[in-house]
């Protein structure tokens, strides 16, 4: 892809998420697409945003779940943006026609009281750099059909790369916990819909330690010259199976002594 397509992919994906109207797979209109150019597209997409007066308030990391790496054929996770315009807060609600597929996910956020750069970054710096970690939902959506209605084909990792890494809002719960104050592996949530047991998990189905991906993501992103800043927000990664949720629903993922966290969509 060159410079002029990346542009125009992050031009159909910001209409598709204005508009509510989802669009054909990109991988699908650049057979040859790569890694690289994924992130291109997210990064001309966020430029986009920026240019309309968001902030930037952290990142995402994805696919952090062994089994979903094997079930997309690659090796490592994947990340994206969080803007101003994408938090909600605990306990309150989101307008569910903002969104086009909606589907919700239990994690830990790591808050940063320092910059965390790569190369070598390790789990350690992590929890030096952390001012505290909350219980956290991840709002997923997508703006690209995730099964093309034309060829039956599936969405593939390249296009949720695209697509910011499926992030569309993050819920920040209240609790903080201290990053050395407890093991972090063994911290878990019970995820309802509508007082429904819908998932459970663990965080160390996060890379074995959450704060893993934080270190990877700092040094992916130190490759590109970038850094994790003070104050960021960083989505550590799932350790459930995407919720679906629509108009109605409402979400509690319980994380027992370290509180629990809410949204409702209306």
């Amino acid at each position: 892809m060159t410079p002029g397509d990346h542009r125009e992919a992050a031009r159909r994906l910001d209409e598709a998420e204005r508009t509510r109207r989802q669009i054909r797979m990109i991988s699908l209109d650049y057979p040859e697409m790569t890694m690289a150019d994924a992130y291109a597209v997210q990064r001309q997409w966020r430029a986009l945003k920026l240019a309309r007066g968001r902030k930037i308030v952290g990142h995402k990391i994805g696919l952090t779940s062994k089994a979903m790496r094997a079930a997309v054929g690659i090796d490592e996770p994947d990340s994206g943006f969080l803007l101003d315009d994408m938090a909600f807060a605990d306990g309150g609600a989101a307008p569910a026609d903002r969104f086009i597929g909606l589907r919700v996910e239990a994690e830990l956020a790591f808050v940063l009281k320092a910059p965390l750069s790569g190369p070598g970054c390790a789990i350690d710096d992590v929890l030096e750099a952390a001012d505290f970690v909350a219980p956290a939902l991840e709002i997923l959506d997508t703006r690209i059909f995730r099964v093309d209605p034309e060829s039956g084909k599936t969405r593939s990792v390249l296009d949720t790369i695209a697509d910011n890494a499926a992030n569309a809002g993050i819920v920040l719960g209240g609790r903080r916990i201290a990053p050395r104050g407890t093991d972090l592996r063994w911290i878990g949530a019970i995820c309802a819909r509508n007082g429904e047991v819908e998932e459970t998990g663990l965080a160390a189905g996060v890379l074995d330690h959450p704060a893993r991906g934080v270190a990877w993501l700092a040094d992916r992103m130190g490759e590109q010259g970038e850094s994790l800043q003070a104050g960021e927000i960083v989505l550590a990664g799932s350790f459930i199976r995407p919720i679906e949720v629509g108009k109605g629903d409402r979400i509690v993922a319980d994380y027992g002594p370290y509180g629990s966290v809410s949204i409702a969509f209306v």
